[in-house]
């Protein structure tokens, strides 16, 4: 069994009963919470407002938390690499549902493919790690536009050079904002050979610690393969995952 330093537990449990109070507390109510003499709590306090984790406002008295927390807390979250977290995910997607699974991130107008697993079965499409293709004719893309604010989507949207890749491009703005409310509405999006003719994928977000979306994940199939009811079940699992991924990246939103 693991030993218990007591100044260290003590310290804690003053910063987890600070945590509580919006307006900070006064000594003494400090000492009761925690059942533990004024003398020693009055000790414990000065480390922590030496160590910049407390502060006492000099009108009341009263302790209260600083932003130290909040900042370390912060700087692991910052740290956290989207492809490493997403990695054994992928394969597990891949895995459920034989066909091709991507991770994407967005730069501008463009997603980025920066991860790939395959299926068992093949499928031959254009896409491969490093490769950008533009977010409006992608399940990816239209996923991470939905959840983007109107000015700096229409934005992207003028940025792009519309090309018709299919004859189910969409390539108008007023059938992509309706496209786009459905999208966000049920949480992932479909590209109905948008792309590439014969191939059908569904994309689901993966959003970040201040709820952001971070990267998008997608399963890609042929047409023939992925009809409706696959799609309705393959979609269950993005969304799945993507909840997984996002919890990894410090999301704590509902999905």
């Amino acid at each position: 069994m693991k030993e218990v330093v007591q100044s260290v537990d003590r310290a804690l449990s003053i910063l987890e009963v600070l945590s509580d109070q919006e307006t900070g507390l006064g000594l003494s109510e400090i000492s009761n919470q925690i059942d533990l003499h004024k003398s020693t709590v009055h000790r414990l306090l000065g480390t922590l407002m030496i160590r910049g984790y407390v502060e006492q406002d000099p009108h009341t008295n009263r302790y209260s938390l600083t932003m130290k927390l909040f900042e370390l807390g912060n700087k692991k979250i910052e740290k956290l690499d989207v492809l490493t977290l997403a990695k054994p995910y992928l394969r597990e997607l891949a895995d459920k549902t034989n066909e091709v699974v991507h991770l994407v991130i967005r730069e501008g107008a463009e997603i980025i493919y920066i991860d790939k697993v395959e299926g068992d079965y093949t499928l031959r499409m254009h896409s491969r790690i490093g490769r950008r293709s533009p977010l409006y004719c992608t399940a990816v893309g239209k996923v991470m536009m939905a959840y983007l604010e109107e000015e700096e989507r229409k934005k992207l949207w003028e940025e792009s050079a519309k090309k018709e890749y299919t004859s189910f491009t969409i390539i108008q703005y007023s059938q992509m904002q309706e496209e786009l409310k459905k999208v966000k509405n049920q949480g992932y999006a479909v590209d109905d050979q948008e792309h590439e003719i014969g191939v059908r994928c569904i994309g689901a977000p993966i959003f970040d610690y201040q709820g952001n979306v971070h990267a998008a994940i997608s399963v890609s199939g042929p047409a023939i393969r992925m009809t409706p009811e696959k799609i309705k079940v393959f979609a269950g699992f993005l969304l799945k995952y993507g909840e997984k991924i996002s919890r990894e990246l410090g999301y704590m939103g509902e999905m």
